[in-house]
């Protein structure tokens, strides 16, 4: 965490939910992760908006979570789009994985929201 902030936080602007992620994404915060990302998917809202831009590291717990919510987020016909710039730890975790391309990803909040 960053002093005392939460790693992961919900809002909905415009009816689009907007999951911040802060910090680190570990085996500790990727539960509340997969959490708040399958209320999203089960909101009934048209898109979720995962911004990345704060996030220093994400390991296979957190990329776990993400890959579980686009599967989630397509079966509830949710779009699912991630939104940068992501920093090159972040980068490098879909690079070597090859999980990329199974994401919508923008390079600002502001495309993800309206594209």
């Amino acid at each position: 965490m960053i002093g005392d902030e939460p790693v992961v936080t919900a809002t909905t602007h415009d009816g689009i939910t907007v999951v911040r992620l802060r910090g680190d994404l570990d085996e500790d915060s990727a539960p509340a992760l997969a959490r708040t990302l399958a209320e999203a998917a089960a909101s009934g809202r048209a898109r979720t908006v995962v911004d990345l831009s704060l996030t220093t590291f994400a390991d296979s717990y957190a990329l776990h979570a993400l890959l579980d919510a686009r599967t989630t987020h397509e079966a509830a016909g949710t779009a699912l789009v991630l939104a940068g710039p992501l920093r090159p730890a972040i980068r490098r975790l879909f690079d070597i994985t090859g999980t990329g391309s199974a994401f919508r990803m923008t390079d600002s909040l502001e495309t993800a929201m309206t594209c």
